[in-house]
């Protein structure tokens, strides 16, 4: 682009923050982050392919200004944290949204693979989840407790392994995704297939709604978390692919920038999944209403960070 058509295109919004950071009257914080967020992603784009500028000059000042005006009363990490969550976060979800719904229809195309392929054939839920663990279900599910498997181990060595097991696969989807995003694919269409498989499996046994009561205690924060990182692979990837106006080396990074705020963000749900599977998923008996709550509620919080909360801001602040 042309620096006059970038000019042009971004001017009003330049005035307007300009006169934001004027103002001396107290201006909503909100809009002052996302005045912050506006002016870097213009000030990174200028210093890529306007670096002698007085284009990237006047935006670096206006930067520095916005910074001083954000953070001159915020004394604390405390401060800078939740700013964090609930401003920069979402703002990275909203800008890979694309690549978060391309992961979740990636997984839901394999989980249907995985049910009617084992549906057609006898031997693929052995092949895909393991003689030994589906002679167990069997056995388990003709004794009633169908869901058995989450009895096994201790509470907290469960908790803990399961947490840093669930972290690992997140993790490899999203560092993957430099494999031009085949790597992300490969992780979320293997594990959907594998959860496509292990539903069939209950379907067969005629106990698939007191599985998935059990299943999707912890499954709802789990599974979602791991699409999202599916979808942070897939942003990664995708910017080696597709860098548009920038070169793939500035697209990269200020994918990679975004996808890790995102990341970081399932870390603390992948903890709360792990503590649900290792403490909560064994009483699953107990109640089916205990389950439903439970599954409700997470599934409640995974749409208000994940979609709700970044949709409102974008609606706010007019994100594109």
């Amino acid at each position: 682009m042309r620096e006059a058509s970038f000019i042009e295109r971004n001017k009003e919004k330049w005035i307007s923050i300009e006169g934001n950071l004027a103002n001396k009257i107290q201006v909503d914080p909100d809009e002052l982050a996302s005045n912050y967020i506006e002016l870097t992603n213009d000030l990174a784009y200028a210093q890529t392919f306007y670096p002698q500028s007085k284009t990237r000059e006047y935006l670096n000042e206006l930067s520095l200004l916005a910074h001083q005006r954000i953070y001159k009363d915020q004394k604390s990490s405390n401060n800078q944290f939740f700013r964090f969550i609930n401003y920069d976060v979402p703002l990275a979800i909203w800008q890979i949204r694309k690549q978060i719904f391309y992961s979740l229809l990636i997984f839901c195309l394999a989980v249907g693979i995985g049910f009617l392929s084992a549906h057609y054939d006898d031997q693929f839920i052995r092949l895909i989840l393991g003689n030994s663990y589906v002679d167990f279900t069997i056995e388990k599910i003709k004794e009633g407790d169908p869901a058995a498997i989450y009895n096994e181990g201790g509470m907290v060595g469960s908790s803990i392994a399961i947490t840093i097991n669930n972290i690992k696969v997140a993790f490899n989807a999203f560092v993957l995704g430099i494999f031009y995003s085949i790597g992300t694919g490969y992780i979320l269409f293997s594990n959907g297939i594998m959860l496509g498989a292990f539903h069939y499996m209950f379907f067969k046994y005629g106990v698939i709604g007191e599985a998935m009561s059990a299943i999707w205690i912890h499954g709802t924060i789990e599974i979602a978390v791991i699409i999202i990182a599916g979808g942070c692979g897939l942003a990664l990837g995708n910017s080696i692919l597709f860098p548009q106006s920038f070169t793939r080396l500035e697209s990269f990074k200020q994918a990679a920038k975004r996808a890790s705020k995102v990341l970081v963000s399932t870390v603390p749900f992948f903890i709360v999944a792990g503590t649900l599977e290792g403490f909560v998923t064994r009483y699953y008996q107990s109640s089916i209403m205990m389950c439903l709550v439970i599954i409700l509620l997470s599934l409640f919080a995974i749409l208000y960070f994940y979609v709700l909360r970044p949709y409102q801001l974008a609606r706010k602040f007019g994100w594109s």
